[in-house]
């Protein structure tokens, strides 16, 4: 039989792709998925039993007291007893209570106050540690025990240095000066609380900064030295810049601090004279386990979290005008 090419038979389109296609032989299987695909799904399941448990525990310790906080607010909820629902009427009586702008402002003070002492007062320790002092290691050591010493005992140490016959008051006595009344006057028992926070919790911020500085590279600071600049302003055009992330850090992790501050004023003081060391948490804290007002105490700790985000927030929102990432 002759070919159809060599008769000149029209062959059709669909003859023509059949029988160009290459077939493969029936013992030859399918291809294979390609295997990135199966590593991929693989690496998943590996990252997911990573993660499995950090992810429980925030879920569990975190994000469902978290929750459960927001739902007893809606509430008067005492220890024991049966909840009743009010709605929103703790937020309208918490902004209807002068205590609450008391304590606020007692924290306001307290965390600018102590954030501004505790960083200027860890950066020029950090500056110093880093001008090839002898010994930096055990002045660091020496600088860091207070923040990892119980702050308990740390305030009941104070409470008695600063009472009015502790040792505080005998040294002054020793020069002729009768000492206040540190802990029970109004006056001096924030600024005791703001001093012995300070004491307590600098010497991690010396640890961060120290680190920022040693790694500012030498042959920089050398190079400066070499044009005719004095410490000073080494220190603000070169150091300072250099360091601002470690000092944003610093700052954001302190402030945030410093509005959860409850055990110095509790040891210390117990919120007194009067309100004048009460505190945000302190407050919370006494509604909550002491007053019987659970629904209370959560919805002052949801107004916390909100006025810790808006000022989390204002800091990062600044930090874009003087922190320099570049190296």
């Amino acid at each position: 039989m002759s070919s159809p090419l060599i008769t000149g038979a029209v062959v059709s389109e669909e003859t023509a792709a059949s029988a160009g296609a290459p077939t493969r032989p029936f013992h030859v299987p399918h291809p294979t998925p390609p295997r990135g695909k199966r590593k991929r799904k693989g690496e998943g399941l590996v990252a997911l039993a990573y993660l499995g448990p950090g992810l429980a525990g925030f879920t569990f310790f975190i994000l469902v007291p978290l929750l459960g906080s927001l739902v007893i607010s809606l509430f008067v909820w005492p220890l024991f007893g049966t909840p009743t629902f009010v709605g929103i009427a703790n937020y309208q009586k918490l902004f209807a209570d002068p205590t609450f702008y008391t304590v606020l402002l007692n924290t306001v003070v307290f965390a600018f106050v102590y954030t501004a002492l505790n960083l200027a007062l860890a950066l020029a320790v950090s500056l110093w540690l880093n001008t090839r002092v002898k010994g930096a290691g055990f002045w660091r050591v020496i600088f860091f025990l207070p923040a990892i010493t119980p702050m308990v005992a740390n305030a009941l140490v104070w409470r008695l240095m600063l009472s009015d016959d502790g040792i505080v008051n005998s040294a002054l006595a020793s020069i002729g000066i009768t000492g206040p009344s540190w802990l029970s006057d109004s006056r001096f028992a924030l600024a005791s609380v703001i001093v012995m926070s300070v004491w307590q919790s600098f010497g991690y911020n010396v640890i961060v900064l120290s680190a920022g500085i040693a790694g500012i590279p030498k042959e920089l600071l050398e190079a400066s030295r070499m044009d005719g600049t004095n410490a000073w302003q080494r220190t603000r055009s070169i150091i300072l810049p250099m360091i601002s992330p470690a000092l944003f850090f610093t700052m954001t992790m302190t402030m945030i601090g410093a509005f959860q501050v409850f055990v110095q004023p509790q040891i210390l003081t117990q919120g007194g004279p009067g309100e004048s060391t009460n505190t945000f948490v302190l407050y919370l804290y006494r509604n909550g386990f002491v007053f019987d007002r659970l629904g209370y105490a959560s919805a002052l700790a949801w107004m916390l979290f909100i006025i810790v985000m808006l000022i989390t927030a204002l800091q990062f929102a600044g930090q874009k005008r003087w922190v320099n990432y570049e190296k």
